[in-house]
């Protein structure tokens, strides 16, 4: 049929219809291991930037530039090409139609990146392939901030607010769902974590903490505590957000079972003008700590503990149990330089290490919180101490990072941690096609790190 329209088109002098063409395929890898480099930004001189997929994969389709000697700038967030005589991390190649080309890009830093957990497309680029067939798209395209903790025999996971396609404007009173307590069986990319969220009667993902008042609605101190009846009570503390980032409103909530949503418990705090500041609260990413005499808390910090109450629902519900924390201002270096300010992390205690271990992001440093750090201690309270620079970001934000220690096993030296990657807050960046506003994972080896300390 095909061959009847060209011939058809010949005898009447009409142009011959353009052909679909096959892209070139491009690979990223880790030169130090072979593994593919998600989240990897390749540019030509005219300005068109892709980035690579979870399976360190980008499909170049550019018609004008197919057998064309073709200069890529390559910049990976932590991973690159050396330089040449005037400065410019790049490479040249030359794309063919169906083609097949491989980049090797250097890691600069100790963290190893695993690839984008949350958002749309993937594994979009290599899909184009043919590849990752299976793989279906769940509705949402970027999320911010996570919480995360385990209720009932499931991981438990609530974002912020949420980006979908249908509008750019989405869901802001918390998208949650549930894995497995081990939904990531080997940590080795390309890596591919599927959520079972909540949803509405039409089967979308829905919101789960519409707490009334005006604007959104943001949960943290997640946490899962047995009341004195014996039933485990889903917890965490709400913000009500106006004018874009101001809190007017604080209270606890609670997870209700049948309806799967979270009920306002009670309101702790309402700004006012004899109230302005909010007081503090079991906020951030908490953890449980025994005590000496056998006692079981419930630590509240972002990262470092700022608030403590015993691991109960009674004693989590009732503000006069809590007790107030200071905590660790700054951190000092292994390098000896100037001691780093953490924005927001999360702690917990690592088996392998047989310490408490720590990342946050850094106050300023070479990319105004792009910058995480990692640093341990003999105890939850401190002193935290030597901590090393593991990921870096070239004038974008990583904010608000969350350990996953509960996937680490006492004979593994492998840490998880992921945070909300996204131009907010970034001096006038360019935001990272389908990357934008999504959580990337991250991994440690922390036998390699200690010994480059």
């Amino acid at each position: 049929m095909y061959l009847r329209i060209l011939l058809v088109a010949a005898l009447l002098g009409l142009p011959a219809l353009a052909q679909a063409f096959e892209p070139c395929r491009i690979n990223i890898v880790d030169k130090s291991n072979g593994w593919p480099v998600p989240l990897v930004e390749l540019r030509t001189t005219h300005q068109v930037r892709f980035a690579s997929d979870n399976a360190g994969v980008v499909a170049f389709d550019l018609p004008e530039l197919m057998g064309a000697e073709t200069w890529l700038t390559v910049e990976g967030h932590g991973y690159s090409v050396p330089a040449d005589g005037f400065g410019f991390r790049g490479v040249r190649v030359t794309p063919s139609e169906g083609g097949e080309i491989t980049i090797e890009v250097e890691r600069k830093l100790p963290a190893k990146r695993l690839g984008r957990i949350t958002g749309a497309g993937i594994f979009g680029e290599a899909q184009r392939f043919g590849e990752f067939g299976d793989w279906r798209e769940q509705g949402i395209v970027g999320c911010d901030s996570v919480q995360y903790t385990e209720h009932r025999g499931k991981a438990y996971w609530m974002w912020g607010d949420t980006t979908l396609a249908r509008y750019p404007l989405g869901l802001f009173d918390m998208l949650s769902a549930t894995t497995s307590k081990r939904p990531l069986k080997n940590p080795i990319p390309p890596i591919q974590l599927r959520y079972d969220y909540f949803k509405d009667s039409e089967g979308r993902p829905r919101s789960v903490a519409d707490m009334p008042g005006d604007g959104p609605t943001w949960l943290n101190g997640y946490a899962s505590l047995r009341d004195l009846n014996g039933e485990d009570r889903l917890v965490a503390t709400y913000t009500k957000i106006r004018n874009h980032l101001e809190a007017y409103e604080l209270g606890l909530c609670v997870w209700n079972e049948d309806a799967a949503q979270f009920d306002k418990l009670r309101t702790y705090w309402t700004k006012s003008k004899d109230t302005p500041k909010a007081p503090p609260a079991p906020e951030g990413h908490p953890v449980r700590w025994t005590d000496e005499s056998g006692a079981e808390w419930l630590l509240f910090g972002d990262p470092f503990p700022r608030l403590q109450c015993l691991a109960t629902f009674e004693a989590w519900s009732n503000p006069a149990q809590w007790q107030l924390l200071e905590p660790q201002q700054s951190v000092p270096t292994s390098e000896g330089s100037k001691p780093v300010v953490p924005h927001r992390g999360s702690i917990a205690f690592n088996e392998y290490r047989q310490k408490w271990v720590t990342v946050f992001t850094q106050v300023g440093g070479d990319s105004p919180l792009g910058e995480i750090w990692y640093a341990e201690a003999n105890t939850p309270f401190g002193p935290w101490k030597d901590a090393v620079h593991v990921v870096t970001h070239a004038n974008y934000t990583f904010y608000n990072p969350r350990l996953h220690n509960e996937w680490a096993t006492a004979d593994s030296p492998v840490l998880l941690f992921e945070a909300t990657y996204t131009a907010e807050f970034a001096d006038h960046a360019q935001p990272t096609p389908r990357h934008n506003y999504n959580q990337v994972l991250y991994r440690l080896d922390l036998d390699e790190l200690i010994q480059k300390k």
